[in-house]
């Protein structure tokens, strides 16, 4: 059954709740379980087509809620508290949405905008391994403006088997360009191939393009890795990172439950029940201002964007202090999730290490979203341009080695 949306052309953050949240949860109810069974979260996805929530900045106008960027990274927090796969895997969905939202206006526009309302989303096919990822991709588009044909191998393509459309990173001619397919196109194979230890449910697998028809309006452009300043990457980093702000939630609000229902403790405990315990406390302490901090920061930076992208999204001294600012944000949020979601442990014995309560996802998910843009990195460029006054890379696989 479909939710209804209050019908007003500005959304509060409570009224966003009132659609959003009991969907989350019942996401969250199943998402053990979905862990447990290695299940796609094909029907937490439809669950959030159901209340349009691919469609949280598009316009109201266009069928939308018009939220605000801060507005859709609050929203992004909470879903991944509830099933920390789907925001990544929706990932570039929004910076799709963006890219309308920044276009000409237009029939085209109006066309993908109108379609994001009416919940089609769109998926990735970005990443490819070796030197397709520093220097040029090896997956092409080739053939004449009415005759274009994509073909090549993709891996990492997160959440496109949820998705309706991909878009595709490719060499034409020596450039990079991106198009967009449709994902049941003929020639595309999609793979549900990932192995990673973590973020098990993002779809992240391998996408197969054999000779894949691309339609002369669906050439988006410069594609990914393009050099010069982008909103994007801060952007598609800050979902990550909100991510991890989700997993320190869910994780202290599943971690509190356990405590708060055992009877069983040490002989040498401070407390005759757990929850009463001075050490346990300050566990749980932590759990709850890492998940405070990794969303404040998140908020803050999520801010920025919604000035930029109200105003003048090529000003080169804003784009470089977003940049900025969430590469520091990195800095501050992976170790102090990682940090909490490994000290969790020490609320109990032995028992808490149950596979029946998974409480090991949530480092797992956290150590898997943090290696995408290694922490080791920006702390190097951020130190490089505080002494330096260094440029900042922005995309981080452009160029020739």
């Amino acid at each position: 059954m479909t939710a209804t949306v209050p019908d007003t052309r500005t959304y509060t953050d409570e009224q966003l709740d009132e659609v959003f949240a009991p969907v989350f949860a019942r996401i969250a109810e199943g998402a053990v379980q979905r862990e447990k069974d290695r299940t796609l979260a094909h029907d937490a996805v439809r669950a959030l087509n159901e209340v349009r929530f691919g469609a949280l900045r598009v316009p109201v106008e266009h069928g939308g809620y018009g939220a605000t960027v801060r507005q859709l990274f609050r929203q992004l927090v909470n879903l991944a508290a509830a099933e920390s796969n789907l925001p990544q895997a929706l990932r570039v969905h929004w910076w799709f949405v963006e890219e309308q939202l920044l276009a000409e206006p237009g029939p085209d526009r109006n066309r993908w905008l109108t379609a994001v309302a009416e919940g089609r989303l769109v998926g990735n096919a970005i990443t490819e391994p070796g030197v397709g990822a520093v220097d040029r991709y090896r997956t092409t588009v080739t053939g004449d403006d009415d005759a274009l044909r994509l073909s090549g191998t993709k891996y990492y393509s997160t959440g496109s088997l949820y998705s309706d459309h991909i878009v595709v990173a490719a060499d034409r001619d020596g450039e990079r360009v991106a198009v967009l397919v449709d994902a049941d196109a003929e020639g595309i194979t999609q793979h549900d191939d990932w192995d990673g230890f973590g973020q098990r449910l993002t779809a992240s697998g391998t996408t197969d393009f054999d000779g894949v028809a691309v339609p002369a309006d669906r050439l988006l452009g410069p594609g990914y890795g393009t050099p010069g300043r982008t909103y994007g990457t801060a952007y598609l980093q800050l979902v990550q990172l909100a991510v991890l702000a989700g997993i320190a939630q869910r994780a202290t609000d599943d971690v509190a439950a356990w405590v708060r229902e055992r009877t069983r403790t040490f002989t040498h405990a401070a407390a005759d029940l757990p929850r009463h315990d001075p050490l346990v406390q300050q566990v749980i302490g932590r759990l709850s201002s890492a998940a405070y901090a990794s969303r404040t920061i998140v908020l803050d930076v999520a801010g920025q964007l919604d000035d930029i992208l109200a105003g003048d999204h090529e000003d080169a001294d804003r784009l470089d202090r977003v940049e900025f600012d969430v590469a520091r944000a990195q800095a501050a949020v992976i170790p102090t999730v990682l940090d909490a979601t490994t000290q969790l442990f020490e609320v109990g014995g032995a028992s808490i290490t149950s596979e029946s309560l998974r409480l090991d996802r949530h480092w797992r998910n956290a150590r898997t979203v943090s290696v995408h843009n290694p922490l080791i990195y920006k702390l190097q460029t951020v130190g490089d341009h505080v002494l330096n006054g260094s440029e900042l890379p922005y995309a981080w696989s452009a160029g020739k080695r």
